[in-house]
């Protein structure tokens, strides 16, 4: 890497952006799979900075004890604060706790990167949750003695049953979007709006298709009738209804997982879906309801898997930092022009050489969606 490092220092010459660091990433035989997801991660600047300042306030407690949050904090940490701007490092402990923890990644099988991302980021949320309301316990136990002293008034006991406000942690602030399912009755009219949270889009995808195309059809409306009606709770009883999924209020980072694997039944297994889907590097969103209408959003990463099919292959990760794209294989890192982003797209044909295709997309809004 030493060659390749100081290669990549000659790319960018004077224009090396003061503080930052690129470093690639050891293989341990099948971990390239988390590998490009945490370089997507590291190079995602509020949860970066969200998790290094979380490092700094926790420092005593991460050595007391280990999770996965503070071996993923000791290794951001590790990569900022390392002298050189470029190089090598062995995410050794991460994986090591990974494995620990989640019999699913302990194999040498081929692992799926999405998947090891929705683990991870659920991890986090359920780790700050924990500490969230071990913080709150000890302040209601020390000011339980002086109720006065409570910024928001006494405490009044909840009744069980009582709903409580869930806690919002800053992976929620990051991540999270909510979306609205809408069913109307075609007999009342009435509409139902039920709202559900995400931290990922997953989407189906079509040959020859783009992510704004996706995104409508992940909108678009659906008649549910036959077998298949809509329980009305104003005409008690079952009847048609038109439904459709809006996006209520979009997050800060939108993550889109393609969904290019398909379980194709006559095959009794996972197909790999090669098609091309255009993913451009700004986004609108139009399919969100007021006060959200096009919302902006510009692209910052890639995960890319290689191969043909979903039980072998590679993943690696296209990151852009300071308007440079850089391209992540494991222990490589090198620099690449924005117009190669467009190769990742996909195959237009069926059977096509080309296996490297986007498979998670994220993209940091331009404007406040707060």
């Amino acid at each position: 890497m030493g060659a390749a490092g100081s290669k990549l220092e000659k790319a960018l010459g004077d224009q090396f952006p003061e503080g930052e660091r690129y470093f690639g990433f050891e293989n341990f035989g099948n971990t390239c799979y988390c590998n490009s997801v945490l370089q997507a991660l590291y190079f995602c600047v509020p949860f970066r900075e969200q998790l290094l300042e979380y490092y700094t306030s926790n420092k005593s407690v991460a050595d007391a004890e280990e999770n996965l949050m503070t071996c993923l904090a000791d290794l951001f940490s590790q990569i900022s604060s390392q002298k050189k701007k470029t190089g090598v490092i062995a995410p050794k402990r991460f994986v090591q706790r990974l494995k620990k923890q989640n019999e699913l990644f302990r194999s040498y099988m081929h692992q799926d990167a999405h998947e090891f991302l929705n683990y991870l980021l659920n991890e986090v949320v359920d780790i700050l949750e924990k500490e969230a309301k071990s913080t709150k316990t000890e302040l209601e136990t020390s000011s339980s003695s002086s109720p006065e002293k409570i910024a928001n008034g006494p405490k009044v006991p909840q009744p069980n049953g009582v709903h409580k406000e869930p806690i919002v942690t800053w992976v929620h602030n990051i991540f999270q979007g909510i979306l609205t399912n809408e069913t109307r009755c075609l007999r009342c009219e009435t509409v139902t709006a039920r709202d559900e949270t995400f931290l990922d889009l997953s989407l189906d995808i079509e040959q020859n298709s783009s992510i704004t195309s996706c995104l409508k059809n992940f909108s678009s409306t659906e008649t549910l009738h036959a077998e298949d009606k809509f329980f009305c709770d104003k005409c008690c009883s079952l009847q048609e209804a038109q439904k459709r999924m809006k996006i209520k209020k979009p997050p800060h980072i939108l993550v889109i997982h393609l969904k290019r694997f398909k379980y194709i039944e006559q095959l009794g297994r996972y197909k790999k879906l090669s098609y091309r889907v255009v993913f451009p590097l700004e986004l609108k969103l139009s399919n969100t309801v007021e006060p959200y209408a096009d919302v902006e959003y510009s692209l910052f990463a890639v995960v890319v898997h290689v191969g043909s099919g979903p039980n072998h292959g590679h993943y690696v990760s296209l990151v852009k930092s300071h308007n440079h794209w850089l391209f992540f294989d494991d222990e490589n890192v090198e620099m690449i022009e924005e117009s190669a982003v467009q190769t990742f797209f996909g195959s237009s044909q069926e059977y096509s050489s080309n296996t490297d295709h986007g498979y998670i997309l994220f993209y940091e809004s331009l404007g406040r969606t707060k």
